[in-house]
């Protein structure tokens, strides 16, 4: 076993669907991984059950209201400190025993935790796209700064960042980043006009939390995703290209000057980026389903159909102002998911919550971290009043 395992890791986000399935990446490598953290915002049930288990030295339950139960549940076991609060999530991702702090918080949550971890020297397993969708220069200059590495999670980042191992001295021409398309690719606005939310929290291919599903089915998750490349492997603009591969084999793919591409393939399933990106350098064996070429013999691909998916656009409009107008389409976009799964709005009245965020919300070229914090906060208000 290489010196640097067993790695101390800090799972924020423990209870969502990566972090779950982070803790069985964690179970199947013994002696390779220990967890020194845990946290959850509500599902204080699950965080217990995973404290007892992992027995970290840390819990972090984001809703204070839940603290009393957790602590009142883990008093038998006084090597595990329990916490609460966004403050408490901040100051334990920056603690001295961690060596990789695994986010996986859903949205904007991961910015303060992430940039703690950061300024503290720890590496980055970094599921949370929010987090450089909303800051992505200030991250990536941070990450420069203190000398860690930040490594994707997504499968789609995974595929790019695995692709360019070796790479390092041949430049990108261009990375080219599937999807899916979702429950309802083929759809025409007029027919997405009518989907109910029970038919958008079916993914096809992968099973994923309720917010993140939404997004793939209005393909935003696929524009945030365009944000995070850009500033996860340096890239311009026009060097970031969409295409749908239905059968999700294909993660993503890069192409070089010469014009060679290069994919990373597998079945549709986050056990390998995220085991991938804990145990990085390393490649460590598994018992995972194994891919089989005769099990798919027809890939395909098509464009995305952004005037039907106008959230696609948007991100890409986004990203091309820059500045504060990505924090912007973030939060305009969490509060009209969230507003969707309330029923309060219907598929195609997301993006014209965002769309209009984006032209009323006060626009800054050069954000600074509290500057985000203040955008993030003035979108999702007029968010608010735009849904009524």
């Amino acid at each position: 076993m290489p010196s640097e395992f067993p790695k101390r890791v800090s799972l924020l986000g423990s209870t969502g669907s990566i972090g779950t399935q982070a803790l069985d990446v964690v179970r199947a490598q013994p002696g390779r991984f220990l967890v020194s953290a845990l946290s959850a915002q509500s599902n204080a049930d699950l965080l217990v059950a995973q404290a007892r288990e992992f027995r970290p030295a840390a819990v972090v339950i984001g809703d204070e209201a839940k603290y009393q139960q957790v602590r009142d549940a883990l008093a038998g076991q006084p090597e595990t400190e329990v916490l609460a609060g966004v403050a408490a999530l901040t100051e334990v991702a920056a603690r001295p025993d961690t060596d990789v702090v695994l986010t996986a918080m859903v949205g904007y949550a991961g910015l303060l935790p992430t940039v703690a971890a950061i300024r503290a020297g720890k590496d980055i397993a970094l599921a949370n796209k929010e987090t450089l969708v909303v800051a992505g220069q200030l991250i990536t200059g941070l990450v420069q700064e203190h000398g860690v590495r930040l490594l994707p999670v997504d499968s789609e980042h995974s595929a790019i960042f695995q692709c360019l191992v070796g790479e390092e001295q041949n430049p990108i021409e261009k990375i080219i980043l599937t999807a899916s398309g979702g429950p309802f690719r083929g759809r025409s606005r007029e027919q997405l006009a009518q989907v109910t939310k029970a038919q958008a929290l079916k993914h096809p291919n992968w099973d994923m939390g309720a917010k993140i599903t939404i997004d793939s089915a209005s393909l935003m998750n696929k524009g945030l995703e365009v944000m995070e490349a850009k500033w996860l492997f340096g890239l311009r603009n026009d060097q970031i290209e969409v295409v749908v591969h239905p059968q999700s084999i294909i993660h993503s793919l890069v192409q070089f000057e010469d014009g060679s591409l290069k994919a990373q393939l597998g079945l549709p399933d986050m056990k390998l980026p995220i085991q991938y990106a804990l145990g990085y350098p390393q490649r460590l064996p598994n018992d995972f389903p194994r891919f089989r070429f005769l099990d798919y013999p027809q890939l395909t691909f098509e464009p995305a159909d952004t005037a039907a998916f106008r959230n696609l656009a948007l991100a890409f409009a986004a990203m091309e102002r820059g500045g504060n107008a990505p924090c912007i389409l973030n939060a305009a976009n969490e509060v009209a998911v969230a507003a969707f799964l309330r029923d309060e709005v219907g598929f195609l009245q997301m993006s014209d919550v965002v769309e209009e965020c984006l032209s009323r919300v006060s626009y800054l070229a050069n954000p600074s971290l509290d500057d985000y914090v203040l955008t993030d906060k003035e979108a999702r208000r007029v968010a608010q009043e735009v849904i009524g």
